[in-house]
């Protein structure tokens, strides 16, 4: 069973010297045995320049991997400092569509338009363009085109020659979609099914017509909403005709209700846009102002109320005691009630 990786400040500092003495080949026996996510958690540690000397020597299906690992802000200024061709060569042409088309969208639209111009394959560019046209929070923002598809004429013989051909395209098949020859979403059908059903019988006797798909337009929030509520680990997407377009996958579905619960722990901390740790000190201050703000004006109006009750404190000055009691009781009831309903 393999170890899990730790990253230490020996181990980034040995990578570092490495990286200063330009020995690509030690380098790359210090990292091959490393998984993309923990390429990705070296990364923070790395100058751009250093970063970039890793990142090129990795092969191409490693390289795209980790790049895909990294937040967001953090990847935007990384492929920013690369030029077009490196990107679309040693990353994009290796990404699955949805993850390609995140990259990419992270980028301006002058080097969006070089990357795809420097990509070889055609259709996988055009997937990707296609993808771009959709909102990121919706369900053809989160779809890759990449999936197993038959007809519902074909026989299992026939299926099973075209899954060995379709799967190179694929990571991970957990369905086999059928659609009839319009195109449109009819069903699918289990591997198991499709392995030990007779290779004669025609694939719409055996199909799975019970999946109910999405429309490019439903939002992020309720596709995670269904993938939860029936434990998918993959859910097709259809045009407003019907016709198959992609596939949202569990790991695409995860992100989405891990922002989800990101958002709503900021809001029940009371901040008003979304932020991150290594955000500016302004942006993390601005965050917070609006309700801190509310917070003064209420302190504000309190502190009035109790003017009015001047002569009852002078005669009874033990009721001073009891002030920061109460203070302290309605902050905890606000926290108490913000957080139920965030929930």
């Amino acid at each position: 069973m393999a170890k899990r990786f730790e990253l230490t400040k020996s181990f980034i500092a040995e990578i570092k010297g490495v990286i200063k003495s330009k020995d690509a080949a030690q380098l790359t026996t210090l990292i091959e045995p490393l998984h993309a996510a923990d390429i990705a958690e070296i990364y923070y540690e790395l100058s751009k320049e250093e970063a970039k000397f890793l990142y090129l020597l990795l092969d191409a299906e490693t390289a795209s991997d980790a790049l895909a690992e990294l937040d967001e802000d953090e990847r935007e200024e990384f492929l920013e400092f690369l030029p077009s061709d490196v990107i679309a060569h040693q990353f994009i042409d290796n990404m699955d569509t949805d993850d390609a088309a995140d990259v990419i969208g992270d980028l301006s639209e002058e080097k969006q338009q070089e990357v795809l111009l420097h990509i070889d394959d055609v259709e996988h560019s055009g997937d990707i363009l296609d993808l771009l046209a959709y909102d990121e929070d919706t369900a053809g923002g989160l779809m890759a085109k990449e999936m197993v598809v038959v007809n519902e004429n074909w026989t299992i013989l026939t299926c099973l020659k075209e899954l060995g051909k379709q799967a190179d395209e694929v990571d991970e098949v957990y369905y086999v979609y059928v659609v009839d020859d319009d195109e449109k979403f009819k069903g699918i059908v289990s591997l198991k099914k499709m392995v030990t059903t007779h290779k004669s019988t025609r694939v719409n006797n055996i199909v799975e017509t019970d999946v109910i798909p999405v429309t490019t337009s439903t939002s992020a929030v309720e596709v995670s909403q269904i993938m939860e509520k029936y434990d998918l680990v993959a859910l097709p997407v259809v045009d407003s005709i019907g016709r198959l377009l992609g596939r949202i996958t569990i790991d695409d579905i995860v992100d989405v209700i891990r922002e989800e619960a990101e958002r709503d722990y900021q809001l029940a901390s009371g901040l008003s846009e979304d932020v991150e740790y290594s955000d500016a000190l302004f942006r993390l201050s601005r965050a917070r102002l609006p309700w801190l703000f509310i917070g003064l004006v209420g302190g504000i109006l309190g502190s009035m109320v109790l003017t009015g009750f001047e002569e009852s404190f002078a005669n009874h000055p033990e009721m001073v005691f009891f002030l920061p009691l109460i203070a302290a009781m309605g902050g905890n009831v606000g926290i108490q009630s913000s957080a139920i309903i965030v929930q």
